[in-house]
Order: structure tokens, then C-alpha cells, then sequence
């Protein structure tokens, strides 16, 4: 998201993918260890072959010292992103998808793109489907109305991405719909 400082009235990229690290995922352990409490919760024990649960800040500072291998999500497959691409570029709605979709998928693809199989027909499925959900979203902000606007299944960066066109567009909407109204009591 390259906007001016000015523009920015929503937490940006980085900050969401460490809010998405609190996300389970699993992970093949290549060590044991014993269950170990966090700040966030206790996680483990892990004992290899087992797949256990993790948050993903653990799983990719496990898989950086070839600790793990991380189990990639359901919805990290081919054959599941090109059904949703082809929802997306033919349905008029938002397709369903795991609200932190694009960090986890980032996060993931960059650490252990090597646990992902296909990573790169993902990478370029990954990059098809936000172009087609920001055209959507593109041509829903053009019939905004000063009441709402409804897009149901934005994902998190979505919604932070267009967040501050809409504030900015809903601030001058709620001016031009007092206008009138103050022009009224003046005659």
C-alpha cells in the first residue's frame, strides 16, 4: 500500500501480518520439545512425526532454524484458489475466504515456500484472485451511498486497503447530503 502519510488512517500491511501470526497452523516437528507456555498461551509438546498446532510467529521461528516443516493451511492449494478465482471473475460477490487469507498465504509463501507444493502456480493464483477482489471492490466503492456499503467477505487487508477511501468519501457524502438540508432553513 504506497498512499502518503496523510492517506494513512489504517494499520498497515507489516503490522497485519504480525497481528495474523497469532494464527493456528500446524507444523511437522523435526525436534521434540515439551509443552511451553507463552505470553500468548502454551503450546506443544512436540514430538516428530506428530503434526501439532502452533501459532504461526512459532511455526516460521521453528522452520528458520530447520526445526519444522509448516503444514501449509487447507486453502493454500491449487486446485482450491483457482475455484475461488474462477467464483471471483464470474459471480457478482465477494467469494469466501479465511479472513487473514493474504498475510498467512504471504507469510507462509515466504518462509517455507519450500513446505508448499506448487508455491509458485499459488504465488500467481494468489496475485489473479486480489486483482479480480479489488476490481470488485473498486466497482463497489463507486456506488457507495452516504447510508452504507456493503461488501461482505472482504478479508482483512481488503478492508484496510480501502479503508481510508471510504472514510474520506463518507466524510464528504455526509457534507454534500447537510447542504441541502442547511440551505433548506435558510429560504
Amino acid at each position: 500500500m504506497s498512499l502518503p502519510q496523510s492517506l494513512r488512517v489504517s494499520v498497515t500491511p507489516l503490522e497485519l501480518e504480525l497481528i495474523a501470526c497469532e494464527q493456528l497452523v500446524e507444523i511437522v516437528p523435526l525436534i521434540s520439545m515439551e509443552k511451553t507456555a507463552f505470553i500468548s498461551g502454551a503450546y506443544g509438546p512436540l514430538r516428530p512425526p506428530s503434526k501439532s498446532k502452533v501459532p504461526l510467529w512459532m511455526a516460521i521461528n521453528l522452520k528458520l532454524k530447520k526445526k519444522c516443516h509448516i503444514v501449509p493451511p487447507e486453502w493454500l492449494t491449487v486446485d482450491f484458489l483457482q475455484e475461488r478465482l474462477s467464483r471471483e471473475t464470474s459471480q457478482p460477490q465477494f467469494s469466501k475466504l479465511p479472513f487473514r487469507f493474504a498475510e498467512i498465504s504471504k507469510v507462509v509463501l515466504d518462509v517455507a515456500s519450500d513446505d508448499v507444493p506448487n508455491a509458485d502456480k499459488i504465488r500467481s493464483l494468489l496475485k489473479d484472485l486480489r486483482e479480480a477482489r479489488q476490481a470488485k471492490s473498486r466497482e463497489g466503492l463507486q456506488q457507495i451511498d452516504h447510508s452504507e456499503l456493503s461488501l461482505p467477505n472482504l478479508c482483512s487487508m481488503e478492508i484496510n486497503e480501502i479503508r481510508p477511501v471510504f472514510v474520506q468519501s463518507m466524510g464528504l457524502l455526509s457534507q454534500l447530503v447537510r447542504e441541502p438540508e442547511n440551505r433548506a432553513g435558510d429560504v
